[in-house]
């Protein structure tokens, strides 16, 4: 398993802005700063293509273990009101709900009675970051722990107090009632006595037993987002809303394309111009000003005096021929080593000789464009530095690295630095590093005033990093009787999520080959599972053709009893798969998919119809059925699968990184198209609440069954097969 290089955590292979290292380097001179200044002005990919490295470090601390004593976790106020710290954050996914509701269920009280603190590097625990799914399976159940723990030393102090058994004592709405003297005593009247709050610092957040699904009173249940009002009425703050006093507005100066490289830059008329100030190190070159016009107009007076010295445009891919330039800078041949299920490629049986033993084989290539996360809210920080210390407001998915790099830039220890996070205008596996925020700080520093620095949508589109554009490679070997006997398939540059197939197949090849791609990338919702299910599902699809088998039962007949099955026979079965085969519409078509990752399962069926003329797709109905254990509030499971849906859909139909010479083509709403409200189909979501199983994540997986099921229907429609996610409208309208 590979390691964050800041915070030495073990991150998934293809999390790969967690394995590059900071994008910066002070160790030499001040001219060295930014010599790699992550999204700054040097975020490269290529030293070969004048893009710099980025060095290869590690912080000095580690993390994630989470809160080590229920002190550390839970505060009881002297007013009864219980505050939850958690090094999570919250991005729009319900996380601060959901743990609101996990604490209220062992605390026994009601939802409005819990308080969250969140994404506090000063006051929070170090519960990793808030990605892979992970809050769910592992930080719920942490927080109940310690919920529990701390219900258990009420309990006994209450005892104490009410001369009381502990174990016949019952606990509701943060009150204790001994039911024999039928007096009682409240959490708040507890919080009083100086015994609580040292007992609680110094026991263990382990061992206690949870409330068992059957039982629970809070979890299970429906519960209103927090701070839904505030979010409502525009009075939320998020971190491009923080203001402090005598705040500068900050702006950085940006190449004009990739690789470029500053020669010379004259800053006397920016500094000239009346409340501005303006920094340089390096090749690192920012302002800031009492406003955000004026901050960018002093920009644009240091944009008209750079001179750069730019990378030969013939040495660097466009979009349009990227998935060859990838085979082509392809990192080895071989498999990368297996890590684990899914993460890095297995072989069983044999492969080559079954494909030559096949009676009958089918090859096909999938290609994945480069997509940018989008988030409703670009990057933004807000830095101070007061008495040697660094403060920062951003949104982040991971304060903690945050707080690592900053460390690490300005040679800081960690007392020297806190990193705060407001709830943030969502990220989807965008915002995992801390560029905006080590841009924020350095200005800070050079003004000796607190910034703002919000980076604009073209920064985020384009300095940002990308979910990795993809190349698949699949072969399939079939038996006489139309079973699937062979089954190779190989990805190049997207990563290992999903990797392996969930079919039962007797020789089996899986592969995720590393590439030296163009652009930076990493994580995005769901990772690189929804490449790998794309082809795979679609190549099913492909295989079932060959046999002249339906596409479900072909599944069926190849997927093992279990809840990927499961899931799979909720979808059809509610979408009337059967009927709708019998019946067919010119033009209208429907498909279907399935999938696993991050421990949750997903089934989806689409119809779609088809404009020959223009070759666009209009989804009518998306039917899909989810899996993730024990639901824990089933609202905000709801919005969870349809965000990932109405997510999915724009990959699948219109969403593409364009890039030549080194320069983003689209980087813009009016240029890149995300999904749209007329774009909304009807969709039918069905929650498999399998409460004799834990609670996986799912903020993931919902995405993944999308394109291939809408892929697969455009084939049932018009008898073209779709091998690009997106979708190419050219390419259906040589069915007119």
């Amino acid at each position: 398993m590979k390691r964050d290089l800041i915070t030495d955590e073990p991150v998934e292979d293809e999390r790969f802005e967690l394995v590059v290292g900071p994008g910066y380097d002070f160790s030499h001179s001040r001219r060295t700063f930014v010599e790699v200044f992550g999204a700054g002005m040097l975020i490269a990919i290529s030293a070969r293509r004048g893009m710099a490295q980025v060095p290869q470090r590690r912080g000095g601390f580690n993390g994630g273990g989470g809160a080590a004593t229920v002190g550390s976790r839970i505060v009881i106020g002297i007013d009864g009101a219980v505050t939850v710290l958690t090094g999570k954050v919250e991005v729009g996914q319900g996380a601060r709900t959901q743990l609101r509701q996990a604490a209220a269920e062992e605390l026994r009280l009601p939802v409005e009675s819990v308080r969250i603190e969140m994404g506090d590097t000063e006051q929070c625990p170090n519960d990793g970051g808030t990605s892979g799914s992970g809050t769910t399976p592992r930080t719920v159940p942490s927080v109940r722990t310690a919920a529990a723990v701390a219900r258990q030393i009420l309990l006994e102090l209450a005892a104490e107090k009410l001369q009381a058994d502990a174990s016949a004592l019952s606990v509701k709405d943060g009150r204790i009632l001994s039911p024999q003297s039928n007096r009682s005593i409240t959490y708040a009247e507890l919080a009083q006595d100086q015994a609580l709050k040292a007992k609680l610092a110094s026991t263990t957040s382990a061992g206690a037993a949870l409330t068992a699904p059957d039982d629970w009173q809070v979890l299970g249940k429906p519960a209103a987002k927090a701070d839904l009002q505030n979010i409502v009425t525009g009075a939320h703050r998020y971190p491009s809303d923080i203001v402090l006093p005598d705040m500068l507005y900050g702006r950085v100066l940006r190449r004009p394309a990739y690789g470029a490289s500053l020669k010379s830059i004259d800053l006397s008329r920016a500094r000239a111009m009346p409340g501005v100030t303006v920094v340089r190190d390096g090749e690192f070159v920012g302002c800031a000003a009492n406003s955000s016009w004026l901050a960018a107009k002093a920009t644009d007076e240091l944009s008209a005096s750079a001179q750069w010295e730019l990378a030969d445009p013939a040495k660097q891919p466009t979009s349009e021929n990227i998935f060859d330039y990838l085979k082509q800078h392809a990192a080895s041949s071989q498999a990368t080593s297996g890590r684990g299920p899914g993460r890095g490629g297995t072989s069983k049986g044999m492969v080559d000789q079954g494909l030559a033993d096949s009676h009958k084989t089918l090859t096909a290539a999938y290609d994945v464009a480069y997509i940018q996360h989008a988030p409703l809210e670009p990057r933004a920080a807000v830095a101070q530095w007061h008495d040697g210390k660094l403060t920062v407001w951003t949104g982040t998915q991971n304060p903690m690295r945050v707080r690592g790099e900053l460390m690490e830039a300005f040679k800081l220890s960690a007392d020297q630095v806190r990193v705060i996070v407001p709830d943030t205008g969502g990220a989807f596996g965008g915002k995992h590093t801390g560029e905006c925020a080590l841009e924020a700080a350095r200005l800070a520093k050079g003004c000796g005033k607190p910034v703002s620095l919000r980076w604009t949508r073209a920064e985020e589109f384009t300095w940002a990093y990308f979910r990795p554009a993809a190349l698949i490679e699949v072969a399939g070997g079939l038996t006489e009787q139309g079973n699937l006997h062979v089954w190779k398939f190989t990805n190049y540059h997207a990563g290992g999520s999903a990797l392996e197939t969930p079919y039962d197949v007797p020789n089996v090849r899986t592969q995720f080959i590393a590439c030296d791609g163009p652009l930076r990338v990493g994580s995005y919702r769901a990772l690189a599972a929804t490449a790998n299910t794309f082809a795979r599902e679609c190549f099913m699809d492909e295989l079932a053709a060959a046999t002249n088998v339906d596409p479900l039962h072909f599944r069926l007949q190849h997927l093992p009893q279990g809840r990927l099955r499961d899931v799979l026979v909720a979808a059809t079965d509610k979408f009337a798969w059967a009927a709708r085969c019998a019946k067919h519409t010119a033009d209208v078509g429907i498909g279907l998919a399935c999938g696993t990752e991050k421990g949750s399962y997903v089934a989806a069926c689409v119809e779609v119809q088809i404009d020959r003329r223009t070759g666009t797709v209009k989804v009518n109905h998306i039917c899909q059925a989810f899996d993730c254990g024990a639901v824990q509030n089933p609202d905000n499971l709801r919005s969870q699968v349809e965000g990932g849906i109405v997510m999915g859909l724009g990959a699948a139909l219109r969403e593409r990184i364009e890039f030549a010479d080194g320069k983003i083509r689209n980087g813009s709403f009016a240029d890149y198209l995300v999904p749209r409200m007329d774009d909304l189909p009807t969709i039918d979501t069905i929650l498999v609440n399998r409460r004799d199983l834990p609670s996986a994540g799912a903020g993931e997986t919902p995405v993944i069954a999308v394109a291939p099921a809408i892929a697969n229907a455009v084939f049932h429609a018009i008898g073209i097969r779709v091998r690009s996610m997106p979708l190419r409208a050219e390419l259906l309208k040589q069915s007119v």
